[in-house]
């Protein structure tokens, strides 16, 4: 009788069907610039591995048209989202909160992770001004998926 060969070292296990994904919340004032951008970017950079929201303390109307025009220069959709409301149920249901600019509208509980992102507020400002914004954004979103990945 022969044994069978040993599994190849390089074979990595399959992450489990039932293994709880991160979920990150992004919260600004509008939830029209910034954190849909930030929603966007994690959105198209980790795919399903990460659960994501975003919301604002004073929700605009729509998102900032500059915003949707700065993401589609770097392939990401941003132009059906829209703007919602934060509640105290979206940051309970949060692993990771990532504010920027929220002030203290945000509701705090034991066991998150709280980010404060400084970013400039593209409300008003044309598409030149918020590719930097965008750019500051994404660097921000790569360094977040590493931490998320480095804790799974």
């Amino acid at each position: 009788m022969t044994a069978s060969p040993p599994p190849s070292p390089s074979a990595s296990p399959s992450p489990s069907p039932s293994a709880p994904r991160a979920s990150v919340l992004f919260v600004c004032v509008h939830n029209a610039g910034r954190s849909q951008m930030a929603a966007g970017f994690l959105d198209h950079l980790a795919g399903d591995r990460v659960e994501v929201r975003s919301a604002g303390s004073v929700p605009g109307r729509r998102v900032n048209p500059a915003a949707v025009e700065a993401m589609k220069e770097v392939g990401i959709d941003i132009s059906a989202a829209t703007p919602k409301i934060l509640t105290t149920e979206a940051v309970r249901a949060s692993d990771y909160v990532i504010t920027m600019g929220c002030g203290d509208a945000c509701p705090v509980f034991p066991g998150k992770t709280y980010l404060d992102w400084s970013l400039d507020d593209p409300a008003g400002r044309g598409v030149e001004a918020v590719r930097p914004i965008r750019d500051a954004i994404k660097s921000r979103i790569e360094g977040l998926i590493a931490e998320i990945d480095a804790e799974a």
